[in-house]
């Protein structure tokens, strides 16, 4: 029987400690914080109609799912080394500043690994169509993305390392 390779959670060195941080915030803080209130709640005796304690125990399932999923995340990581990044190429961990041709509009974008995207901070996971299309790409290249709006091009005007 084959083993199943799991997939690699690409992510930056201020990603993983972003994440290190949380787990330890909801493992050593959130978990004693929630089991504070689970007591509190239990003290007031009735637990059928006791809303706090119901608030309580759904809060500590959140964090304890949220623990898992870092976890999860952090099992299976590598590393990109941002100060290795290759600026000639677009790769996860460098900033790029595309321009979309039709619009005569400039973006920037952080290009991170698919757990640490977030395009209200700019930043776009290598697995987007944007970043899929990107990654290899140099500066002065054209790329086409397939989007439900049609197809957008845009050319590549700046490759940097992102600190």
């Amino acid at each position: 029987m084959q083993e199943v390779q799991e997939q690699k959670n690409i992510i930056t060195y201020k990603g993983l400690q972003e994440y290190e941080d949380e787990l330890h915030e909801l493992k050593v803080i959130r978990r004693r914080e929630v089991a504070q209130k689970i007591k509190e709640a239990r003290e007031q005796g009735d637990l059928s109609e006791n809303a706090e304690y119901d608030a309580a125990m759904d809060e500590q399932r959140d964090i304890e799912a949220r623990i898992e999923q870092i976890e999860k995340i952090l099992k299976n990581v590598e590393v990109v080394d941002e100060d290795e990044i290759d600026t000639n190429v677009v790769s996860v961990g460098c900033r790029v500043k595309i321009r979309d041709i039709e619009m005569k509009e400039d973006l920037e974008y952080k290009i991170v690994g698919s757990t640490e995207a977030n395009s209200l901070k700019g930043k776009i996971s290598n697995e987007s169509p944007v970043g899929k299309a990107l990654i290899g790409k140099k500066v002065k290249d054209t790329v086409s993305v397939e989007t439900p709006a049609g197809v957008i091009k845009y050319k590549v005007l700046q490759i940097q390392k992102a600190n």
